[in-house]
């Protein structure tokens, strides 16, 4: 094979602001003056762009480029252009190309009789069939669009249809005089996005249809009219973005059947990073009635929390401060009551080395405020302001025990109002004491690597002066988190006094391949017994449950993990066990609680509920998801839901049902179908290959024009 490389002079200025190209052929020919002809094996690098044909001929008397094919050329940015002919100027940005085809980001193919290119922008596609589906020579794809013009802006990565026909097989569906849609290259483009199809037993059946209108690179709106028989609704969500922290705002208003009146929600959160570390964060949450987010699917919860929160955390200090406005949706809850505000702060700074340990100085306080009007526990107000002391130390003895000693003193005054057991300020002090002991033996063999650790962990503590109401250690549980913890009340209003011992083994492995398992055993010594504690926290006696806890993963998908309560009788107080296994086909998450019956909570019988999530890949089009929430103890299930995805590489269909049980004064059951059709190759940024159409050895690809 003859090569050459040179520098086209005949070519000043290619596309991509390239000032040479090299031209590599089997032969070149240069005819008087004026013309050159290269031929055989013809490839021309230009920047990242290449070309191929068979031949080409340069005319300088015409500046013009006539070049014969098969003709392929590869853009930088992965589109591919291929044509029979082509007659172009030196640049590439002029011209006209017979019987040519446009692929886009390796995705979306347009197929014309002619394209025009002007100005090394626009290409002018006349007579085209446009799809993202594989093509089996004459037989018509999936799906394609079908337009007498289509004009693509690649700098504007937009497509612009003149007289389009949707065809699904061959067969015409609908007409559009204009239709525009982004390039499969372009991440943000104002437009419609897919719409989707919506049943329910309440709201009947409907169609939204989002419109993305991007305000910036660093802004958005997305607008969703929501119409059936029952509904007119408008959703919208905002988002943005700044150079120190975002925000997100998503909000919907209503006219329906269901209710009189305008419905609405409105759900915000930010975060941003202030000056000197700090951090804020914050979220609105508001609903117009108790069961409009459960009628339009919008969310499940069923307390509100308007929150804003800074916070700083440095090496050796720590700052949190947070106020929550809480609004119930339950229908057996006073909104006034829960209370519904709640307000604290936190400050901490530590000092190392002092008496050869860390001694911890902290600040604290929090509000409990009820607006109604009772007393006690519907109305009682509270105000607590506190500082503490903490100094730790540990260290390693000659055998390879482990000591850590702590002691500490915590003060706090505090306020109450509309509580006629407390009418004046009091005070609490709280001294405390704790030294733990392990003692670690480790052992590694060719398979793993083993961790058998005994602990024993004496701790005391008292309070001197007023005891407070219990606001916030309403739920304590013991749990291996908390086995050898100081307090196992989850609030500072709840203190346990007195001496305890908790004793306790922990066994860990770690495997060569990868899996891992630890058990926990352990259980908790009290010199009497704390009325604060219920039965299912498995602390009510002085002597606590055995805790038994464990967790397992293959390091190949499948984990486990379980925790239960046991008491002397062999009898469970609590018990609960997840189970998760995910691999390239199958995702599955499951998880079992149950709780014996605790009278402190108001539960008389016991109570035990299991769900169920998982997706199963059936093959490489078809994907089934199904998830299910089952209340045992009432024998009735509250939720469930199956998903069907079909996909292949240029189109996904999905269709969901969804049913849920819950019935109360506001919400009544209901049931959701939906459906949506996303066609590849126009969204946004996102490309999938998904299992191709098979052809016949004897077709060729093309589309049927």
């Amino acid at each position: 094979m003859r090569v050459l490389w040179l520098i086209l002079w005949l070519l000043p200025s290619l596309a991509f602001g390239q000032d040479a190209a090299s031209l590599v052929a089997d032969r070149v020919v240069i005819e008087g003056d004026n013309r050159l002809i290269a031929s055989g094996n013809i490839e021309v690098l230009f920047g990242e762009t290449r070309l191929s044909a068979a031949e080409v001929i340069y005319d300088s008397t015409t500046d013009r480029l006539q070049i014969i094919g098969p003709i392929f050329i590869a853009g930088p940015n992965g589109n591919v252009l291929t044509a029979e002919r082509a007659s172009l100027d030196p640049t590439l940005e002029n011209g006209m190309l017979r019987g040519a085809r446009l692929v886009l980001d390796q995705q979306l193919q347009l197929a014309a009789n002619r394209i025009d290119r002007s100005n090394g922008r626009y290409n002018q596609l006349y007579k085209t069939a446009v799809t993202s589906c594989h093509v089996c020579g004459s037989d018509a794809p999936l799906w394609d669009i079908r337009a007498e013009r289509v004009v693509h802006d690649e700098e504007e990565r937009q497509l612009y249809f003149t007289n389009a026909t949707f065809h699904v097989h061959g067969i015409p569906l609908f007409w559009l005089p204009r239709l525009r849609l982004p390039d499969p290259t372009l991440e943000r483009a104002t437009g419609f996005l897919i719409p989707r199809i919506r049943r329910t037993d309440r709201l009947g059946t409907g169609i939204k249809i989002p419109y993305f209108i991007a305000i910036g690179d660093h802004r958005d709106l997305t607008l969703t009219p929501y119409l059936s028989d029952e509904t007119r609704t408008l959703e919208a969500r905002y988002r943005q973005a700044f150079f120190n922290g975002q925000v997100e705002v998503n909000t919907a208003i209503s006219q329906d059947t269901l209710i009189e009146g305008s419905r609405s929600y409105f759900f915000a959160e930010g975060a941003f990073d202030l000056a000197r570390d700090f951090q804020l964060d914050f979220d609105i949450e508001a609903a117009s009635d108790p069961a409009y987010l459960l009628d339009y699917g919008y969310s499940d919860k069923d307390r509100l929390d308007t929150a804003i929160s800074i916070q700083r955390v440095q090496a050796n200090e720590l700052f949190f401060s947070s106020a929550t406005y809480f609004e119930s949706l339950r229908d057996d809850e006073v909104n006034a009551q829960l209370p519904p505000i709640v307000a604290d702060f936190l400050y901490e700074k530590r000092f190392t080395n002092i008496a050869g340990g860390a001694l911890t100085l902290a600040g604290s306080g929090d509000l409990l405020y009820r607006y109604g009007n009772g007393t006690g526990d519907t109305g009682r107000d509270m105000l607590r302001v506190g500082a503490g002391a903490d100094w730790r130390r540990t260290w390693t003895g000659r055998s390879g025990m482990v000591f850590e000693t702590r002691l500490g003193l915590d003060t706090d005054l505090y306020r109450v109002w509309d509580d006629a057991d407390r009418t004046t300020p009091f005070s609490r002090t709280v001294p405390y004491a704790k030294t733990t002991l392990r003692f670690p033996f480790q052992k590694t063999s060719t398979k793993a690597r083993h961790l058998l650790e005994p602990v024993l962990s004496v701790a005391w503590s008292d309070v001197l002066g007023d005891t407070p109401p219990i606001e916030d250690s309403t739920r304590p549980e013991l749990e291996s988190g908390n086995l050898f913890a100081l307090s196992r009340f989850p609030g500072e209003d709840a203190v346990e006094q007195g001496f305890r011992l908790a004793a306790g083994l922990s066994w860990t492995r770690l495997g060569n391949q990868g899996s891992s398992s630890r058990l926990t055993f352990g259980r908790v010594f009290r010199q009497e017994e704390n009325t604060a504690f219920t039965v299912s926290s498995g602390l009510k006696s002085a002597t606590s449950d055995w805790l038994i806890a464990g967790q397992y993963n293959t390091g190949h998908g499948l984990r486990f993990e379980g925790r239960a309560l046991l008491a002397d009788d062999v009898e469970f107080t609590f018990a609960t066990a997840k189970i998760g296994w995910t691999t390239d086909d199958i995702q599955l998450d499951a998880s079992y609680i149950w709780e014996a019956p605790d009278p402190d909570l108001d539960r008389f019988g016991a109570a035990a509920a299991w769900a169920l999530s998982t997706r199963v890949q059936l093959e490489e089009a078809w994907a089934v998801e199904f998830d299910a929430r089952y209340d045992v103890d009432a024998d009735t299930p509250t939720r469930a839901g199956l998903g069907i995805e079909w996909r292949n590489e240029c189109v996904t269909v999905d269709l969901s049902i969804s049913r849920r049980y819950t019935t109360s004064t506001t919400v009544a059951p209901s049931t959701d179908y939906g459906l949506s059709v996303e066609l590849s190759g126009f969204s946004t940024g996102r490309s999938f290959q998904g299992a191709k159409a098979q052809c016949n050895e004897t077709t060729k690809a093309g589309l049927n024009r």
